[in-house]
């Protein structure tokens, strides 16, 4: 049988490394950049973070430099509107992105817009994005959405109650920029989701149908890094060794996911962000453990690898039953971290099942992608053993 043909996209330059934020002025330069935009987190502001990256770009000779910070958290087309007329009324010739998912988001579309017509719902799907923008670097700093790797971008529709995605390779930044220290002011709450987010990227897109052997050694490294370092990190934020862990995690569950794809958990979990606000990280922390569940029967050895890739012992264990340790392992850590074990914890209740099924079933992009054939009927005993 002949191999499937695998294609592999990052973003051009990624400079990882302690410290490694300090190089934005040079690298916006270099880009060809004299009028930078800078869209950050606003919560950043008190960390001094963007202190330190407006100086590193004003630094550069002929450079100037304008912060945004009206971010909204998930971010809506009507926030993402306004940053992207922002940086067309300045003039910007590169931009810079930095904080964590909503922000580098709202980063990537308003890049999108600078060199695109229309507006955002335009290029709603896959590949309906023409051309590039201006030249972008992306910064995260929490670890976990790998939204500086990839190609996807996600916004809130208010109209609809949906989330939407803008996918295409044209919003994958020219650079990434990984520096573990920016990571040490998250608090523990936002370290937990942001790192089970990253754990349901790399075992979605290691078990995946779109998975290659390229993006199964970047998607299995990040689920044993996690498994090695998020308790510490939620335990203790100043252990360096532990940030250090989760920050190449998540840019190598970042890796994956913008290669391989994700399926059922990101599936199931889209219409709890779009009709209940709940976030991005703690949709898919929850639903994690069920999904993983339903999925293991799909490819026996494959489970058992992320199972083991955790810490869980599986010498000694049938096939079916070292597969079915990779769901006990993400809800242990997930328990350990603090993370909702139950929809009902976050306001979802038994008449909301109806509208969050029919919600999930639209999501045929990521159903294409999930190693087992999923019903409708399906999808609601997964929900209702969740509740």
């Amino acid at each position: 049988m002949a191999a499937t043909v695998a294609t592999f996209r990052i973003p051009a330059q990624i400079s990882y490394g302690c410290g490694a934020v300090e190089t934005v002025g040079a690298e916006a330069k270099r880009l060809g950049g004299t009028r930078a935009f800078v869209i950050a987190d606003p919560n950043l502001q008190k960390t001094g973070i963007t202190d330190r990256v407006m100086a590193s770009l004003q630094g550069q000779e002929r450079v100037e430099a304008r912060l945004f910070t009206a971010v909204e958290p998930e971010p809506s087309v009507q926030s993402v509107a306004a940053a992207a007329a922002a940086a067309k009324e300045y003039g910007c010739d590169v931009l810079v992105g930095i904080g964590g998912g909503s922000a580098l988001d709202t980063a990537k579309a308003a890049v999108l817009l600078t060199r695109n017509p229309g507006s955002l719902e335009d290029y709603f799907g896959i590949g309906l994005v023409k051309q590039r923008g201006v030249p972008a670097i992306l910064i995260p700093t929490p670890s976990g959405t790998g939204a500086e790797i990839t190609p996807n971008s996600l916004f809130y529709v208010p109209a609809l109650k949906e989330k939407k995605a803008v996918v295409s390779p044209h919003t994958i930044p020219d650079v990434a920029i990984i520096d573990p220290l920016l990571t040490l002011t998250v608090p523990p709450q936002v370290t937990a989701a942001t790192g089970m987010d990253a754990l349901s990227h790399a075992a979605e897109a290691y078990t995946s149908l779109n998975a290659s052997p390229m993006t199964d050694l970047y998607a299995l490294e990040a689920v044993r890094l996690i498994g090695a370092h998020l308790r510490t990190a939620v335990a203790n934020g100043a252990d360096l060794a532990a940030r250090e862990g989760m920050a190449r995690a998540s840019f190598y569950a970042g890796i994956a996911i913008g290669n391989a794809g994700t399926n059922i958990v990101h599936a199931l979990a889209y219409p709890l962000q779009g009709q209940h606000r709940i976030t991005h990280g703690v949709a898919n922390s929850l639903l994690l453990p069920y999904g993983m569940e339903f999925n293991a029967l799909s490819n026996l050895g494959k489970f058992a690898a992320v199972a083991e890739a955790l810490g869980e012992p599986i010498v000694g264990l049938s096939p079916r039953a070292a597969a079915a340790k990779s769901a006990e392992a993400c809800r242990l850590l997930s328990m350990d971290v603090g993370i909702p074990q139950r929809m009902r914890e976050v306001g979802i209740r038994s008449e909301h099942v109806d509208l969050l099924v029919e919600g999930a079933m639209k999501m045929t992009r990521l159903w294409a992608n999930n190693p087992r054939q999923v019903r409708a009927e399906d999808a609601r005993a997964i929900l209702e053993k969740a509740l």
